[in-house]
């Protein structure tokens, strides 16, 4: 098929299934499309790569993708002050993501690159926009519903349009063994990984809901459409090798959240819930892990990289978290300063761009005082999430999951360093659409 051909036929499968989606969330407003828009930005490729001519460089950003992302923010701002949002009530009833965001500011002070680090910082405050428009909405439940069936509806079919018809945008071979990676609209194998995950615990939650009964198909073959959708991801997942471990840490992520859904389930079925010590426990447990399996060189997680056919060096991140903890270490208590880490020259030096550790990563920027605030945040969220099963099992559920999955995730990848990554966005937007004394007016 004629690769123009293929992008048309992909561009009208979207539409029919945005269209699909309009239907079934026919109440919600236009301006959703603000938060869904940089939701979409955020899980693929920035611009600069798109259109390569924009120029800009890895510490400051492309001139491109900075307009965007102000014009959007004063988008949402409007939106907010429009709606006369009420931030004193957001803000209290999200204390700990506001103290982790000012100390992100606060840290911006001891930076080696201040000016760079506060750019980075004012990504962190959009997220945080996007979040509370969100919660703006009528039904901010739905509205959250709504985005994760956007990008999912977006993201997956044009990941296989790029891998399969647009290999330049698609594909990238690795430096060293030349072995091909599926990135499809992501940056890298990995990040199309978490995207990949994201989609396909949602269509599975989506799917048993409808089984259940909670939620009513707008089209016959509605279901029919997603399992496919839900099919395709799974493929994705597996990689151009086919050994369904394209990105092992994805995967362990995804049976994680798989197995505490099941477990949640089964604790219903006897009339019982989860208490917010027991989630709170594991979260911190997960976290502790993740953190120990750094400075124990990666030996407590050899056996699960032997299960994913990974080498004792987990791909080389063991060397990686070596190389890189000397110098967390060199500031270990309040760290680099957020954003203020990673430069053209630590690039160079360790001829990497991640740490491979989400808590490695955190403490690099923003020392223990950092791993400290973040894991107060995370566990402010699974306070909301666990008040949620109360009430609502089905999102309670969905929240608890995907902080079961996005702690899991950090151990072998980055993402919860910042709020600007998939994952750790679906985590906010979840948590801050759970906020009881706010959501619940602006829905009557």
């Amino acid at each position: 098929m004629p690769p123009i051909l293929a992008l048309i036929l992909c561009s009208v499968f979207v539409l029919f299934l945005l269209r699909l989606e309009h239907k079934q969330s026919p109440h919600m407003t236009l301006a959703l499309w603000i938060p869904t828009i940089w939701m979409l930005y955020i899980g693929s490729k920035p611009l600069s790569i798109w259109f390569p001519s924009s120029g800009g460089d890895l510490d400051s950003g492309s001139p491109l993708d900075r307009t965007f992302l102000i014009a959007i923010m004063c988008v949402a701002l409007f939106i907010l002050i429009q709606r006369r949002f009420d931030w004193s009530r957001a803000i209290k009833e999200n204390a700990w993501l506001i103290v982790l965001i000012v100390f992100m500011l606060a840290s911006v002070l001891w930076s080696n690159i201040p000016d760079i680090s506060f750019r980075r910082w004012i990504r962190e405050f959009q997220a945080i926009l996007m979040a509370f428009a969100v919660l703006s909405e009528p039904s901010p439940r739905q509205a959250m519903e709504s985005i994760l069936r956007r990008t999912t509806y977006i993201l997956i079919p044009f990941s296989v349009l790029l891998i399969k018809y647009f290999p330049t945008y698609g594909v990238m071979y690795a430096t060293w063994s030349g072995g091909q990676m599926w990135t499809g609209v992501t940056l890298h194998k990995n990040s199309l990984g978490r995207l990949c995950i994201i989609a396909i615990f949602f269509l599975f939650w989506s799917l048993i809901r409808r089984w259940q009964g909670h939620d009513k198909p707008v089209w016959k073959y509605q279901t029919h459409t997603e399992i496919f959708i839900l099919v395709i991801a799974l493929w994705l997942l597996g990689g151009p090798e086919r050994n369904l471990f394209n990105s092992a840490t994805s995967v362990y992520a995804l049976i994680s959240g798989l197995l505490f859904y099941g477990g949640l389930y089964i604790l219903k079925k006897f009339g019982k819930n989860l208490r917010l010590s027991t989630l709170a426990t594991i979260v911190l447990i997960i976290i502790i892990y993740g953190i120990f399996s750094v400075f124990t060189g990666g030996s407590s997680v050899n056996v699960f990289a032997s299960t994913a056919g990974r080498s004792a060096t987990l791909t080389g991140r063991t060397e990686i978290w070596a190389a890189l903890l000397p110098a967390a270490m060199q500031k270990p208590i309040v760290g680099s300063g957020f954003g203020g880490f990673w430069t053209s020259r630590t690039r160079d030096l360790f001829q990497i761009s991640e740490a491979h550790n989400g808590y490695l990563e955190v403490l690099l920027g923003l020392g223990f005082v950092g791993i400290l605030l973040v894991s107060l945040f995370l566990l402010s969220c699974c306070q909301k999430a666990q008040r949620e099963i109360l009430t609502n099992f089905d999102w309670g559920v969905l929240c608890i999951c995907y902080i079961i999955m996005a702690v899991v995730h950090n151990i072998g990848e980055s993402s919860i360093d910042t709020l600007t990554t998939q994952m750790m966005a679906i985590v906010l937007f979840l948590s801050v659409s759970s906020t009881p004394a706010l959501s619940r007016e602006l829905q009557l």
